[in-house]
């Protein structure tokens, strides 16, 4: 997708009624989070070591940004996201079952494809909680991922209690499917294609089960093979009615265990890094099962305010071409 303003568009909020909604969106949703998946906001890291195996990997091709710690002679690297960093902080803060933690977290995907939702500054709530081996299901999953479809509906009600220029409504009722019914309600399309029908029909999806091969031979989406459990996890998905597509706004699931681990591994022919400390803690089952995912903040600031570009909710580094065309249609990019 490359970046475009729909005809016609224009922004609903002033710039200076922008920056106001956008700390005021954060407010509310950070509180109604926490209430709701009983979490407490934590400190997090920027960077990591390199050797530390906490970083997410992504979709295990995007490269993270490394630097030389001279004081200390090791390499670190930028986060892309705080996948792993989150389990090992709840079992070193003694997180108990049922509590959890959540993060403002800032991260750069420096090989990120820009458009008017990817930016390569990523802001999410990155959330992690202590669950216990029967909650390690899919009607666990769902109860959870209703309470943070719950949250974004109260929100948006807020927001446009403050700001009744803004029109956005989202359909209460979320539509849960799996990516395997996906693929048989549309075989001829492909997955991106597939995320699109589905939620331009029912506005509001989470579809689930994402990162083992279904019957085309390829996942519905990459995921790392070493935090989320591929089958017990998805992405919460919204009509988008401003850019007629479908905008993902998290990606959340049941963490991995032993078993899940050592499975996803092999498959991924990733079984070295079964040797980093990470890795080896949940094979000893010394880290707490969890539950947890991330946010994009951006992405609900764009969403809530009927925003055509993510670049109108924060600041980041664009191309000649964004900037020349934001610029033609009276577009305000920060």
């Amino acid at each position: 997708m490359k970046t475009y303003f729909p005809d016609n568009y224009k922004a609903s909020l002033s710039l200076y009624d922008t920056q106001k909604a956008i700390s005021l969106t954060k407010k509310i949703f950070e509180e109604k989070l926490s209430l709701a998946l009983n979490l407490k906001r934590v400190s997090a890291p920027l960077f990591v070591e390199k050797d530390s195996g906490l970083n997410d990997d992504l979709d295990g091709i995007a490269k993270a940004v490394d630097f030389n710690i001279p004081s200390i002679n090791k390499e670190g690297v930028v986060v892309h996201s705080l996948a792993k960093w989150k389990r090992m902080a709840l079992h070193e803060y003694g997180f108990r079952e049922g509590n959890g933690l959540y993060t403002d977290m800032n991260a750069i995907r420096k090989d990120e494809k820009l458009d008017n939702i990817h930016s390569i500054y990523v802001d999410q709530w990155d959330w992690e909680k202590v669950i216990n081996k029967n909650d390690r299901n899919l009607e666990y999953l769902f109860e959870t991922v209703n309470s943070i479809h719950n949250v974004i509906l109260e929100t948006n009600e807020e927001l446009k209690t403050k700001y009744p220029t803004i029109n956005v409504e989202l359909n209460r009722e979320l539509q849960f499917i799996s990516s395997n019914d996906l693929i048989d309600l549309y075989p001829n399309l492909d997955a991106k294609q597939r995320e699109y029908e589905i939620v331009k029909k029912y506005k509001s999806v989470f579809i689930y089960g994402i990162g083992r091969k279904l019957k085309d031979g390829k996942p519905h989406d990459s995921r790392s093979s070493d935090y989320d459990d591929w089958d017990l996890n998805g992405d919460l998905l919204y009509y988008d009615e401003i850019l007629d597509i479908a905008l993902e706004i998290s990606s959340m699931g049941i963490r991995v265990d032993e078993e899940a681990l050592k499975e996803q591994l092999s498959l991924a022919n990733e079984d070295y890094k079964a040797k980093y400390k990470y890795h080896q803690m949940i094979l000893n089952k010394e880290l707490p099962l969890t539950i947890g995912g991330g946010i994009g903040e951006s992405r609900l600031c764009m969403l809530l305010m009927n925003k055509a570009h993510i670049g109108e909710v924060q600041s980041s580094i664009w191309d000649e071409e964004t900037l020349k065309l934001a610029k033609e249609k009276g577009v305000i990019i920060l």
